[in-house]
């Protein structure tokens, strides 16, 4: 369903293009159709010094962001999948313009050859497979010290009532909870339809071994304060998932070295009390030992690259013979940090349904271009959009998700819990929905779905039932009829 739902909106943008003559909005209309075709865009927002840039390092498993203070933290950057490595400077109503780059280790450095306040984004290609379902947006900090670097970012999201959005979803990204950051997420979610749904936001507790004060049980205590967030009222409504997850721990496994675990290795040989005393401070850690094979400058590496969190946990590691390799660390590394369940999350709250987040933004951009202008073709090509919008089964999910999340629909949690799954809330996959492991045979998928169809029409039917909720059970009994019809629908390869 959710291909006919782009196929839709592809066929009105396209009758957009033909019937609007006036030249700088049909170019709109012809960037949005070719966005359909695009990797989903996913930007990374937060407060300054949130640790943006380094959850984007660990995303891509590559040290492509700046991770300091430097000019191009103050600039919307995009980082694409491409043949080869390239940057694009775009400027502010200006010409795209390829410019030199070079590597400081690791990441790109661009000569942008403008003031910074000239450009409006870089376009960073890299021939990455992590890049080419999703682009990722990297972008400068909100409640920057400079009003002008937070009003970029602000804009590039459509957060400001006067830009149009560039994502179609936004990886939000808290240290400790503040009014601003509510703010943005009311801004980004907007009231409408096309804006208006929790579905494409997805919280961090990012530098989460920080908010457990580096201890060996950090990650613990960042999942405890993580689903305090999550059930916090006001948050919930606009991000219903938050996820713990230490950036620079992610980091490191995706980009540790042999030598990062030969360092390591020579650490967790030092007798235990002197270890202890070590690994207290970073200060301590990196002061001079003559009696630590491990040098200065290499120790300084390893605290760089990992945290005192990440030497800590690795030392750990390897004195208990939990590993005894670099392979080996690096994977336990990634899968402490929390990084492998952030990016499952994003494959079922975003990849699963790129069809339907791709075909809102454009249904957004459409929005946006109509109102206010006077085209001849306005108000047919609008009553198309919100025939789209009604008609389509994928926005009445969401739109039920939002009710849910916000607390608005009654019922038993057992039943909205349920309700919620069912709708995709989880993720937008069958065995997600049926609450049921990826690998479940098809025959109870099945029965599962039969089962939910079954009870979900009591629902709807039942005299007792209240009218928002026998409303949203007739919806939901729809989406138990798709998945139904999905799971019967011969795979590729059968007869």
């Amino acid at each position: 369903m959710t291909r006919q739902l782009l196929e839709r909106v592809r066929e009105l943008l396209l009758l957009a293009g033909r019937d609007i003559d006036e030249p700088a909005a049909r170019a709109v209309v012809g960037a949005a159709l070719r966005r359909l075709d695009e990797p989903l865009r996913v930007a990374i927002a937060g407060k300054v010094k949130a640790g943006k840039s380094t959850l984007l390092n660990a995303m891509v498993g590559e040290e492509l962001a700046p991770t300091d203070a430097g000019e191009c933290t103050k600039i919307v950057t995009w980082y694409r999948d491409g043949p080869a490595y390239r940057v694009v400077v775009h400027l502010t109503g200006g010409p795209a313009e390829q410019r030199p780059f070079r590597r400081q280790s690791g990441a790109i450095r661009v000569d942008l050859g403008h003031p910074a306040e000239r450009v409006d984004r870089l376009d960073v290609e890299v021939p990455s497979r992590r890049l080419r379902e999703h682009t990722l947006i990297d972008t400068p900090g909100l409640a920057s010290i400079s009003a002008e670097v937070s009003v970029r970012t602000l804009a590039h999201l459509g957060a400001d009532d006067e830009h149009r959005a560039q994502a179609d979803a936004v990886v939000y990204l808290l240290r400790h909870m503040h009014s601003t950051d509510i703010r943005f997420l009311e801004a980004f979610r907007g009231d409408d339809l096309a804006r208006g749904s929790p579905i494409n936001a997805v919280g961090v507790l990012s530098r989460a071994d920080e908010v457990g004060g580096c201890r060996l049980d950090a990650m613990t205590t960042a999942a405890t304060v993580a689903a305090r967030y999550q059930a916090d009222e006001r948050l919930r409504r606009l991000c219903p998932i938050v996820v713990p997850v230490a950036g620079l721990l992610g980091a490191a496994g995706a980009t540790l070295r042999e030598e990062d675990f030969r360092t390591l290795q020579l650490l967790a040989g030092v007798p235990g009390p002197d270890l202890v005393a070590m690994l207290l401070t970073a200060d301590r850690f990196v002061a001079p030992r003559a009696d630590v094979t491990a040098t200065g400058p290499a120790r300084e590496q390893v605290l760089d690259r990992l945290g005192l969190f990440g030497v800590r946990l690795g030392v750990q590691l390897i004195r208990e013979g939990a590993v005894s390799s670099a392979d080996g660390l690096a994977r336990e590394l990634t899968v402490r940090s929390g990084l492998d369940r952030l990016q499952a999350i994003l494959a079922a709250q975003f990849l699963g349904r790129r069809e339907v987040l791709k075909a809102r933004s454009a249904l957004t951009t459409l929005d946006d271009l109509l109102r206010g202008h006077r085209y001849d073709a306005a108000g047919d090509l609008a009553a198309r959009a919100e025939e789209i919008r009604a008609g389509a089964h994928e926005f009445v999910e969401i739109r039920l998700l939002h009710l849910l999340s916000s607390g608005r629909l009654p019922g038993t949690p057992d039943r909205l819990d349920e309700m919620r799954r069912l709708l995709g809330g989880g993720g937008a996959e069958p065995a997600i929905r049926l609450g049921q492991p990826p690998d479940a045979p098809a025959d109870l998928l099945l029965a599962e779905a039969g089962a939910a169809l079954r009870r979900w029409r009591r629902i709807a039917e039942h005299p007792l039932s209240v009218h928002e909720m026998r409303a949203a059970a007739r919806a939901t009994v729809r989406t138990c009829e798709g998945i139904l019809t999905g799971l019967r629908a011969p795979r590729p390869g059968q007869v």
